[in-house]
């Protein structure tokens, strides 16, 4: 059986989880309603208000990079109830996250509700899509 949580709790998290005293609750969780899988109406309401968000991924020696993103309120956009797509400018044109996407599609989303002490994590595969004039003009904002 997979267990959702098994992105972030691996055999040795879970063992260190049990060594200290907290795997206990993280299986109760796990057993009743376990770690959502798609994107809810709440988690939709929360990435719309998002102006940031932090992009993990790694190369494909799998060492890791992260990096943060910002645009308006908004700009990450849910397309479906397992897809989440925005725009990716240029920035400081070194392409870090495109490349390690090419090689190594495994990415994390880390968003973070400062005001209100809130944040998502989010785990799952990217690509970047540079061939869909439609899918681009939906990512821009209004203007």
């Amino acid at each position: 059986m997979t267990v959702f949580s098994d992105v972030a709790f691996t055999p040795t998290v879970k063992a260190i989880q049990s060594k200290r005293g907290s795997r206990s609750s993280y299986a109760r969780r796990e057993e009743k309603r376990g770690w959502a899988t798609t994107v809810t109406e709440n988690l939709a309401a929360f990435l719309s208000d998002a102006d940031s968000f932090y992009l993990g991924n790694a190369n494909a020696a799998g060492r890791p990079y992260i990096q943060h993103q910002g645009r308006p309120r908004g700009f990450l956009r849910v397309l479906d109830e397992k897809t989440l797509s925005f725009a990716d400018y240029r920035g400081n044109r070194q392409y870090t996250s495109s490349g390690n996407l090419a090689d190594n599609p495994q990415a994390f989303i880390f968003v973070m509700d400062y005001v209100n002490r809130r944040r998502i994590k989010i785990w799952g595969t990217a690509r970047v899509v540079e061939t869909d004039p439609a899918l681009i003009a939906r990512l821009f904002p209004e203007g």
